[in-house]
């Protein structure tokens, strides 16, 4: 049997590296440009390929959309389960999750203003996130404030899908607020600002 011989350099690697440029320079194109204002040739553009190379890895323009926030999210909710994993206390739990929000958008003004803002330009699109990976976020958040319930550290007389969706409301108007706010500050503090107003409502007292 003949051997294979190695150049020094796998296929798959290439492969990842360019997929990841592509991801990349599309986040900064639809964050500079817009997304319906941008073309698959502006982000080939900025990954420094030919044109032609993004459609061996896309099929289009929408499908690049997707993969950024289907890879965004897997990271953060795995990022989070892994954060909170080790933590006893309900109310820490929500508190870790929510600094992990703002503190991962405010690291990334960019992938920010995509999230946002392109991702919601487009009632199809919002249809589909809402049935993928947010709805997978909310329900970390919700089984996390039942969890709070049960050990009877939040009221019982509230909706734990509804406090969900308030929290993650509001996490979402801050991150808003800042891509919008013509002052330079940091993101992470504002969910202790944020806790403090939602605990207040849903803390045993």
């Amino acid at each position: 049997m003949s051997k294979i011989r190695s150049s020094g350099q796998s296929a798959r690697p290439v492969v990842v590296d360019k997929r990841e440029a592509i991801l990349r320079a599309a986040i900064k194109v639809f964050a500079e440009k817009g997304y319906f204002n941008s073309k698959v040739a502006d982000i080939a553009g900025e990954a420094g390929i030919a044109d032609g190379t993004v459609y061996l890895y896309f099929k289009s323009k929408d499908e690049i959309l997707h993969s950024i926030f289907d890879r965004a999210m897997e990271e953060f909710i795995a990022e989070g389960r892994r954060e909170i994993a080790s933590i006893s206390d309900p109310a820490e739990k929500l508190r870790k999750i929510a600094h992990l929000h703002l503190e991962r958008l405010g690291a990334d003004r960019e992938m920010a203003i995509v999230f946002q803002v392109e991702l919601r330009g487009s009632t199809k699109f919002m249809q589909e996130f809402s049935a993928a990976g947010f709805a997978e976020y909310l329900d970390v958040i919700r089984k996390t404030f039942a969890e709070g319930q049960e050990a009877g550290a939040f009221r019982n007389d509230m909706k734990p899908v509804v406090c969900a969706k308030i929290l993650y409301g509001a996490l979402d108007e801050m991150v808003t607020n800042w891509i919008l706010s013509k002052k330079s500050y940091p993101l992470g503090p504002m969910a202790d600002e944020v806790l403090k107003i939602f605990f207040g409502g849903v803390l045993v007292k």
